[in-house]
Formats: structure tokens, sequence, C-alpha cells
């Protein structure tokens, strides 16, 4: 484990370094994620692959320093990608496939679009490109869940003392009327590089329009896979097909 000092910020972050000739797989977290919840699947998914990988938590998240302020601008996820890409500058990566999970889907798409020079690919589970009503009522659903079950003591396991920072600004961030128009479908257009959309048909936070627009949209070649059954985190609900379906997209898109 490594820590980086970016923007006063110190973020904690695990890397593998990438084979002569072969990209990084960087790894973005959901909006109560961090470099622990993704167990395993970042090593095996850089092995199937013979990729290197870089998986961080995000300020405000596992052993990242805490939030500076609990109130999000509408542009939060728009300024994640501007970290994103001082990441891979700090870490001096020129080549990265960018894998994110829920709003790290919604990152990777941004980042892709905004600084193509550095990204290979793209991989997405559950992101998401405008607000939907499936996914105001899943964040209701969550809040309730945090006021009456044992979901802030399964996270605080993760992000200890910033827990309750955390979950208020995803939740009332997204709930918030100016909110409700978010869209990031105009960025789409610029990004160029292959992209795999991966979505649980179960998915309680977002529809098939989410796929539909991401796999219409973008500029370059874009292929789904579609996980009948499956809800918003595929790669733990659907570990196996999810890693050999996607290693088999990245094998085949990658320059060798």
């Amino acid at each position: 484990m490594q820590e980086l000092l970016l923007n006063g910020a110190v973020l904690h972050l695990s890397r593998t370094n990438a084979p002569e000739g072969r990209p990084t797989l960087v790894f973005l977290h959901d909006s109560l994620g961090s470099t622990e919840l993704w167990r395993d699947f970042p090593a095996a998914l850089a092995e199937a692959t013979n990729c290197g990988s870089l998986v961080y938590d995000r300020q405000g998240y596992g052993k990242s320093s805490p939030f500076t302020s609990r109130s999000r601008p509408v542009t939060y996820l728009e300024q994640e990608a501007d970290v994103l890409e001082q990441v891979l500058a700090a870490c001096h990566i020129t080549e990265a496939v960018l894998f994110g999970h829920s709003d790290g889907g919604s990152i990777v798409l941004l980042a892709a679009a905004k600084y193509p020079a550095r990204v290979q690919g793209v991989v997405t589970e559950g992101a998401h490109i405008f607000v939907e009503d499936v996914t105001l009522a899943g964040i209701r659903t969550a809040v309730e869940a945090y006021q009456t079950t044992n979901l802030p003591s399964r996270l605080q396991k993760y992000h200890g003392d910033k827990t309750d920072a955390l979950f208020q600004a995803w939740t009332e961030t997204w709930l918030r009327d100016e909110y409700r128009t978010w869209n990031i479908e105009a960025f789409l257009r610029r990004i160029t590089c292959p992209v795999l959309v991966i979505q649980g048909e179960q998915d309680e936070y977002g529809t098939l329009a989410q796929v539909e627009g991401i796999v219409q949209q973008v500029a370059g070649e874009a292929h789904q896979l579609l996980l009948p059954g499956i809800g918003h985190t595929p790669h733990r609900e659907a570990r196996e097909a999810v890693l050999a379906q996607t290693a088999a997209f990245l094998n085949q898109v990658l320059v060798p």
C-alpha cells in the first residue's frame, strides 16, 4: 500500500507495475466504496490481461484524507475526473484502462472524454449518465437502511470516522432538487477508445437506458454485458462472468 499527496490530501492507493508494452488497469470505486471493497478483483483482472493495476481511495473514503467539506457541487463527478488525471500523471501512467463502478463508472467516462491521450479503454459497471427516478428511489431506500439497520457499522469497517460524512455527501447531493438535471451525455461523443458497459438487469440504481445511452453515443467501439438476475455490483454478484468477459474484451481490443 502506498500514499499519494495531492491537492493537500493524502490518497491511499495500491499499485502493481505494468509489464512492458501493457497498460495499467485503474479502478474507481462507487459512492460507498473503497480500495478494500474491491477485494481481489483488480489483481485477478490484471493477471488475466497481463496488465498493471492501480486502485485508490478517493478523498473522503477508505484510508484517504477526509472531505474538506460535506457540500458537493453538482459537477463533483467531473471534478473527480480531473483528480483522476492528476493521479495518473503523478504515478507516471501514460497508458491506462479505466474500470469504474457506479459513481466510479461516471468518473471514468468523463476522464476518457476529457483526457483521451492517456486512456486506451474503459469498462463501466452500473454507471450513470443522467438521473432516473429509480436511482433516487434506490438512494432513499439506502437512507432508510442507514437509519434502521447495521449499515453504518458495516461501512465503518472500511471508512472509520469518515462514514457519516461520505454517506451524507452521497445521498444529500443526489437528492437535491438541482441535481435532478445532472447529465453528462454531451461528453460521450468525445470518447474514442473501446468501451465495455456492464450492468445487472436487476440494478436497483439504474435502468438499461443508461447502458443504451452510453453504447449509442460514444464515438469509439462499444459493447455491452447485461447480466440477468444481477443487481448494482456485478463484479461481486457475478464475479467469474464479469472477470472472464472483461478479460476477453480487453485482450481483444488492447494492442499486444
